[in-house]
C-alpha cells in the first residue's frame, strides 16, 4: 500500500487516504476504498478521487463515507485472532470504507478505476462534493464531524424552490426545538434572507415547561468555546434580539394576569371575548380532537357556530342572545345547552334533520369543555385591551406559552392562531414577509388518522403555505403518525436520536443504513439532516443555545424587552417608568 503521504492529484483536494478497492465493484454512485496504512476514515468524512479517460477530460468523484470496517487479511477462521495477536500466524489489518457518491463532475457517469488514489476533501473540493458552491444562499446548520461549517439551501426553506422543515427524535433527547430555534436564530442573523431577514417574522408554540420564555435574555453559560463555535458559522453569539411572550391568563384571576412563574416581566396575556368567539365561528376549534370528525355531532358543531355568529351581539365585554346578555364562557355555554334541551328552539340551532342522540352528544362535549376554556374566552375583560396574538403587529419572535393549559385548550389556541395568521398572510396576497411556525408535538396536531380542523389548517399551511410565506417548523416524536401529505411536502428532514421501532419505518428510508443505526446512539446536538440538493443526509453538531433555555442561565435581558404590551398601554401603568427595569414594576 502506498505512503499515506503520496502525491496529491486534483485541484482541492487533500491528503491522500488510500486507493479504489479492487475486490469489491465499484460503481458509479457507490465504491469502496482500501484506506491507507497510517491513515484512517470515518463516517461522515468526504473523499474524492478522479477517473482518467482516454478522448476526454477526467471525471471527478467525490462522496460522502457511509461506512467503515477493518479485517485481517489471512485469517480463516476466527480463533485465528489470537495467534495472529501473539504473533504466530502471519496477517495484515486493512480497513476499507464505503463511499456513496455525492456528485460526479462533469457528468459522465463512469465507475472510478481499482487502484485510483482516494483524498481527503478539503476547502473548496469539500464544499463542491457536497454542492454548497452551488448554495446561492448558505444558512449555517452546524459543523460536520471534521469541524468544519455545513449549511442549508436558503432556497429549499423559504419557499423558493421548496419549504418546511421537519424534525423528528425522542423526546428530551433528541434536542428537536433546540435545533429549531436554532436553525430560526441562523435565518435571521446570516444574512442569507438579505432585506427579508428584518421583517421575516417567527411564532413558537411552547409546549413544555417555560423553556422558550427566556430567548431574549443571553445564556450566563456562555463560554469561550461556545462563542468559537458560533464564530466558525458566521454567527455573533447572542440571544434574540426582538421577542414577544404571550401566556394565558391565570385561572380565576378576574384581571388576567398571564399565567406564568418564571419570567415576570414582558409577558402580555391572550384570549378571545365572546364577542369574538361568536363572529369569528370558533366553535369547531373547541372540538378539535383528531376522532370528533368522525362523529355525527360536527353538523351541530358548524350549524351552532353559524347561529352564533348571525345573532350574538356585543355587550359590555360579553354578548346578547335571545335577548340575554352572557357574561362569561360558562353562561354561553349553558344558554346553548338550554337552547337544544327545548323542543321549541333546538330546530332553529341544530337543523331539523339532527337527532336528540347527536345534540345531546354534541353537548356533553361542549359542557366538558367549560372547565378547560373558561380562561381563554372572556367576557369580563376590556376588549379594548391587547389581548390578540398578531405577528403583523408583534415582535420578530413570538411566543406562546401553552404548557400550563390542558390538551384541549392547548389544540383550541394553536388551531385558532394558526388561522387567523394563515387568513392574514391570504389576504396579503404576497409571500413576504416571512412567517416561520414553529411547532412541537405535530403528531398530535395532524395525526396520520382521521381529520379535526387543526389539521385541515396544517394541511393548507403544508400545501399552500410556501406561495404565502408560511413555513412550517414541525418537530415530533415519529414522524411515522404525522399526517403523509405534511411530511412529504417538507423540503428539509431532520433526524435525531430515534427509538429502534421508529427508525425502520418506511419514513426514514431516506436515511442509510449506517445513519439509520447511528440515530440509535446520536447524542443531545447531533442531527442527520437530508436536503434536496445533496443525495446523502449529512451529520452535524449544532453549537450549545446562546440565549437561556431555563430561568437559571438567564443573564440580564436588554431594556426595550421589559415592558410588555399591556403595561405600556395600560393607564394604571407605573409613570415615569421608562420601561427600563424591574424595579419600576408594580410591587404585587
Amino acid at each position: 500500500m502506498t505512503d499515506p503521504g503520496f502525491d496529491v492529484t486534483g485541484e482541492g483536494a487533500g491528503e491522500g487516504v488510500g486507493r479504489v478497492l479492487g475486490t469489491a465493484d465499484a460503481t458509479p454512485l457507490q465504491f469502496w476504498t482500501a484506506v491507507a496504512p497510517g491513515s484512517y476514515l470515518q463516517l461522515d468524512d468526504v473523499v474524492v478521487t478522479r477517473r482518467e479517460l482516454p478522448d476526454r477530460e477526467p471525471v471527478t468523484i467525490a462522496g460522502v463515507v457511509t461506512q467503515v470496517r477493518a479485517r485481517h487479511e489471512g485469517a480463516q477462521f476466527d480463533s485465528d485472532v489470537f495467534a495472529i495477536a501473539d504473533g504466530t500466524l502471519p496477517a495484515q489489518v486493512q480497513e476499507a470504507a464505503e463511499i456513496t457518491t455525492t456528485r460526479v463532475d462533469p457528468e459522465f457517469y463512469v465507475p472510478p478505476q481499482p487502484g485510483a488514489v482516494v483524498h481527503r476533501a478539503e476547502g473548496d473540493a469539500r464544499a463542491r462534493a457536497l454542492h454548497f458552491d452551488r448554495m446561492e444562499r448558505r444558512i449555517p446548520m452546524g459543523t460536520g464531524r471534521d469541524g468544519v461549517p455545513v449549511y442549508l439551501n436558503a432556497d429549499f426553506l423559504d419557499g423558493t424552490r421548496g419549504a418546511h422543515v421537519s424534525i423528528s427524535g425522542i423526546s428530551g433527547v433528541a434536542t428537536k426545538t433546540s435545533f429549531a430555534t436554532f436553525l430560526l436564530y441562523s435565518v435571521f442573523r446570516s444574512g442569507q434572507l438579505g432585506g427579508d431577514a428584518v421583517n421575516a417574522k417567527a411564532l413558537i408554540f411552547n409546549v413544555k415547561g417555560e423553556d422558550l420564555l427566556f430567548l431574549d435574555h443571553p445564556n450566563n453559560r456562555l463560554d469561550d468555546a461556545t462563542r468559537a463555535a458560533y464564530a466558525r458559522l458566521g454567527l455573533v453569539a447572542d440571544a434574540f434580539g426582538d421577542v414577544r411572550v404571550y401566556a394565558p391568563p391565570r385561572v380565576g384571576d378576574s384581571s388576567g394576569t398571564p399565567d406564568v412563574s418564571s419570567r415576570l416581566t414582558g409577558v402580555d396575556s391572550f384570549y378571545w371575548t365572546l364577542s369574538e368567539f361568536c363572529a369569528d365561528r370558533l366553535l369547531p376549534y373547541v372540538f378539535a380532537d383528531a376522532d370528533d370528525e368522525r362523529q355525527q355531532y360536527t353538523m351541530v358543531v358548524h350549524s351552532v357556530a353559524a347561529h352564533l355568529a348571525r345573532y350574538a351581539q356585543p355587550a359590555d365585554g360579553g354578548v346578547s342572545l335571545d335577548g340575554v346578555r352572557l357574561g362569561s364562557y360558562g353562561d354561553l355555554v349553558d344558554h346553548i345547552v338550554e337552547q337544544l334541551s327545548d323542543d321549541e328552539t333546538r330546530g332553529d340551532w341544530a337543523g331539523s334533520a339532527v337527532g336528540l342522540g347527536t345534540v345531546n352528544a354534541f353537548a356533553r362535549r361542549l359542557i366538558g369543555s367549560k372547565k378547560d376554556l373558561s380562561r381563554l374566552i372572556r367576557g369580563d375583560l376590556a376588549t379594548r385591551r391587547p389581548h390578540s396574538i398578531n405577528t403583523a403587529e408583534s415582535a420578530q419572535v413570538t411566543v406562546v406559552d401553552l404548557h400550563n393549559l390542558p390538551d384541549r385548550a392547548q389544540r383550541f389556541v394553536v388551531g385558532v392562531t394558526l388561522k387567523s395568521e394563515f387568513e392574514r398572510k391570504e389576504k396579503a396576497g404576497t409571500a413576504k414577509p416571512l412567517l416561520f411556525v414553529v411547532l412541537d408535538e405535530l403528531n398530535k396536531y395532524a395525526p396520520r388518522e382521521g381529520s379535526s380542523p387543526i389539521k385541515e389548517v396544517l394541511l393548507d399551511i403544508a400545501e399552500r403555505g410556501r406561495s404565502l410565506g408560511v413555513i412550517l417548523v414541525g418537530a415530533q416524536q415519529t414522524a411515522s403518525e404525522v399526517e403523509r401529505r405534511i411530511v412529504t411536502n417538507s423540503a428539509i428532514r431532520v433526524v435525531g436520536r430515534l427509538d429502534p421501532a421508529e427508525a425502520s419505518r418506511p419514513e426514514y428510508g431516506f436515511l442509510p443504513p449506517a445513519q439509520r443505526q447511528r440515530a440509535l446512539l446520536a447524542k443531545p446536538g447531533t442531527m442527520f439532516v437530508n436536503q434536496p440538493d445533496i443525495p446523502v443526509p449529512l451529520c452535524l453538531e449544532f453549537p450549545f443555545p446562546a440565549w437561556a433555555t431555563r430561568v437559571s442561565e438567564a443573564g440580564a435581558a436588554p431594556s426595550q424587552t421589559l415592558r410588555s404590551i399591556t403595561q405600556s398601554a395600560d393607564p394604571f401603568a407605573v409613570v415615569g417608568s421608562g420601561g427600563g427595569t424591574v424595579d419600576d414594576d408594580i410591587p404585587f
